[in-house]
């Protein structure tokens, strides 16, 4: 039989140096090169990938680095939230690589492969509450908008830094590294909504990811050689992120997994590869129906 060129990627990428690789390639990313070097350099990637800048601002004297490039900022108005105040947004702009539900035991089935809620966020007490919940993968290409945002509106419960190498998260990773989600460092961030109860964004880093960095607490980056820890808020001192705004970026691409508890009352508006944008429903509540029509 013959060997297939994945596996043998997948089996060179476990002697490389995956972290020391992305390391390197983030602090390049943000070294500021002669600007007709930079451009064409992203003119090489636009066309390799697709990438249409007209939805995105560019400075007027062009980026300053090819990581002010890749985390560029949406043109406003261009990724309107869902009309309904009680939808689950997406985080991202990406393709729906999983979703389903998560059981009574806090286990979720992803690619034929069994995960816990407890390693996925780092915390197996805290993961108690998704038992019976939801969960969505939503895997960020090399073309798509790379930040991040809430997909509810909620003060932030905790800030979770989970240790862990950097596999690739495309087709290769998924089908040839065993439990690559639980192996590859994460950011956690964990909302109470009021509408939903908690839910969870889970930031997973990926190879040549330099770094992964949050927008409302500038304490947290990762892939710099330190680990962050947790951090728990207390009622007085939280967050309150609005549905939509924004929680982080990727400094080079990756996924994003939204997990829901059981109280939310949501159900799935979308299916398994399914191209989705940033602020679109990814869950809304169930109808009922009235008296009327029983």
């Amino acid at each position: 039989m013959p060997i297939r060129p994945s596996r043998v990627a997948a089996a060179s990428l476990n002697v490389l140096p995956r972290k020391g690789i992305s390391r390197v390639l983030g602090k390049v990313a943000r070294v500021s090169a002669p600007k007709s070097l930079l451009r064409a350099a992203m003119q090489v990637y636009c066309r390799a990938y697709s990438v249409d800048l007209a939805d995105f601002i560019v400075p007027a004297q062009g980026f300053a680095s090819f990581d002010a490039f890749f985390t560029r900022q949406l043109r406003p108005g261009l990724r309107p939230l869902d009309a309904d105040p009680h939808a689950l947004l997406s985080p991202a702009d990406g393709l729906i690589a999983e979703l389903g539900p998560i059981d009574v035991g806090c286990t979720l089935r992803v690619k034929g492969r069994n995960y816990t809620v407890g390693e996925l966020i780092g915390d197996e007490r805290a993961a108690s509450v998704y038992a019976g919940g939801n969960f969505v993968i939503v895997y960020l290409s090399p073309r798509d908008y790379h930040r991040v945002h809430a997909p509810v509106t909620g003060r932030v419960r905790s800030l979770r830094h989970v240790p862990g190498t950097l596999f690739p998260v495309n087709d290769i990773g998924l089908e040839h590294v065993p439990r690559l989600f639980a192996r590859n460092e994460r950011v956690v961030v964990e909302q109470e909504s009021a509408q939903h109860g908690a839910v969870a964004t889970v930031m997973v880093g990926a190879i040549g990811v330099g770094r992964i960095t949050l927008s409302f607490d500038d304490d947290v980056v990762t892939n710099d050689g330190t680990e962050f820890g947790e951090r728990v808020y207390s009622e007085h001192d939280a967050p309150v992120l609005e549905r939509g705004a924004e929680l982080g970026a990727f400094h080079l691409g990756s996924t994003a997994i939204v997990f829901t508890g059981p109280a939310s009352g949501l159900s799935f508006v979308r299916h398994v590869g399914e191209s989705v944008r940033f602020g679109e429903a990814l869950l809304r509540q169930q109808q009922t129906r009235s008296n009327s029509e029983v």
